[in-house]
C-alpha cells in the first residue's frame, strides 16, 4: 500500500490507442513493461496525461485491470470525478484490483478553503480509512489553489491522504513550508512533483521525495531522483541538462501529449503515437524538431 515514505519516480503512463481511436491493450503492456524496464518505483495510472478523460468507465477499469494484473511495482489510479458516486465506485474497483492507492484532485469549481477541506473530508471518509489517496495540487491544470497550510489542514482532517502530488507553480516556497511544518512536529507527507519534470532538480533540493510526472525518457527522472538522494547534486544537473530541451518542449500546453507520444513510438515504446480525438496533430515542421531535438540529446549521452 501506498505510504507517506513513498519516494522515487511514480510514471505517469501514456495510454495506447490505435489509429481508429480504440484502446490498444497488447500496445498496453508493451509500454507498461518499457516503462518497468527504465527502472520506475512505481507507476500512475488514468491520469491527465493517461487521457483518462477520455475514456468511458467500463475502458477506465479495462486499463487498470490490465496493468494491475501485469505489475508488481506499487500503482496508483487516478480517479478523479465531478461526482463522489463514480469516483468511489472506480475506487473500490482498482483497490479491490490491488491497487497501492488512488490520486484525486479537487474540483475547480470549489470556492475556499473551507469548501476544498470539506470536499477532501467527504471523499475520504467515501473511499475508506483503509484506501491511502494521493492530494492533487495542480492549480494551472484548473484546480483550486492550495495553500501550504490548506494542505496541511486537509493532511489533518484525512490521515488517508499521505502524499501530495505538486504541481503548483511557483510552489517551490510550499515544499519549504510544508517540510517547516513537520520539522516543528506534524505528520510528515511524501511529496511527489509533477510538471514533466521542469522543476525537479529544484523540488528535490527543497525536499521533495520524487516525481510523480511523465516524460518520454524516464530513465532521466530515476537518475535525477537517485543522485539527489547520493546527495550528488553536480551530477544530478548534468544530467538533467542533458535532457532539458526536450524537457521543456514536451511542457507546451495542449500539443505535450502529442509531442511525448511520438518520442515514445519513436524509441519503440508505442505501437502508435495516437491520441484520441479530440487531439492535436503534430505539423511536419513540430515532427522535425523532435527529431533534430532527439538526435543531439542521443549524440550528448554517447558522447
Amino acid at each position: 500500500m501506498l505510504t507517506s515514505d513513498a519516494r522515487g519516480v511514480y510514471l505517469i503512463a501514456a495510454t495506447p490507442f490505435r489509429e481508429t481511436g480504440e484502446l490498444d491493450l497488447d500496445g498496453l503492456d508493451r509500454l507498461i513493461d518499457w516503462y518497468l524496464g527504465k527502472g520506475v518505483d512505481g507507476l500512475t495510472i488514468l491520469g491527465q496525461l493517461g487521457e483518462a478523460p477520455k475514456l468511458t468507465h467500463g475502458e477506465a477499469l479495462t486499463v487498470a485491470r490490465r496493468v494491475l494484473a501485469r505489475v508488481r511495482a506499487p500503482v496508483v489510479v487516478g480517479v478523479s470525478s465531478p461526482g463522489y458516486a463514480s469516483l468511489v465506485e472506480l475506487t473500490r474497483a482498482v483497490m479491490e484490483a490491488g491497487a497501492a492507492g488512488v490520486m484525486i484532485a479537487p474540483p475547480g469549481t470549489l470556492r475556499g478553503d473551507d469548501a476544498i477541506l470539506a470536499y477532501c473530508r467527504e471523499v475520504a471518509e467515501r473511499i475508506g480509512e483503509a484506501v491511502p489517496w494521493v492530494l492533487q495540487d495542480f492549480p494551472l491544470a484548473g484546480g483550486p489553489p492550495m495553500s501550504a497550510s490548506l494542505v496541511r489542514r486537509i493532511a489533518d482532517a484525512c490521515p488517508n491522504m499521505v502524499v501530495l502530488k505538486h504541481e503548483d507553480w511557483p510552489g517551490l516556497d510550499k515544499i519549504t513550508a510544508i517540510r517547516r511544518q513537520e520539522a516543528e512536529g506534524a505528520r510528515r507527507l511524501s511529496i511527489l512533483c509533477g510538471h514533466g519534470g521542469i522543476m525537479l532538480p529544484h523540488e528535490l533540493f527543497r525536499g521533495a521525495d520524487g516525481a510523480m510526472t511523465g516524460f518520454s525518457y524516464p530513465e532521466m527522472l530515476v537518475g535525477v531522483c537517485r543522485l539527489a538522494r547520493e546527495g550528488r547534486h553536480e551530477e544530478m544537473l548534468d544530467l538533467y541538462d542533458a535532457y532539458l530541451p526536450l524537457v521543456r518542449y514536451e511542457q507546451q500546453p495542449g500539443l505535450g501529449l502529442a509531442v511525448r507520444k511520438y518520442v515514445l513510438w519513436k524509441r519503440g515504446a508505442l505501437p502508435t503515437p495516437a491520441l484520441r480525438a479530440p487531439a492535436p496533430k503534430l505539423s511536419a515542421e513540430t515532427r522535425a524538431e523532435v527529431d533534430w531535438l532527439l538526435a543531439r540529446l542521443e549524440r550528448r549521452l554517447g558522447g
